[in-house]
């Protein structure tokens, strides 16, 4: 079950941190100093955006159960 859990949360880990890269950049940041502060926005998000929001929300909250059920399991495995 450790196993599952570990591969499970590797699996999540990658996940998000290329979701994160694929969010737009706000400005006012690291984003800034690559050049995504030239671009303005003309108002709001798109679908896509919110999508990907979305998808990011979700798969934060498995990645934040594996640990949760990680730290379970190993406190409990005596």
């Amino acid at each position: 079950m450790t196993t599952l859990f570990t591969v499970l949360l590797v699996i999540t880990s990658t996940l998000l941190i290329v979701l994160v890269l694929l969010h737009k950049g706000r400005g006012g940041g690291l984003s800034d100093m690559f050049g995504g502060g030239v671009s303005s926005s003309l108002g709001g998000s798109s679908v896509a955006e919110r999508n990907l929001d979305r998808f990011t929300v979700g798969i934060g909250v498995i990645w934040f159960a594996c640990v949760i059920a990680l730290g379970l399991l190993l406190a409990y495995q005596n």
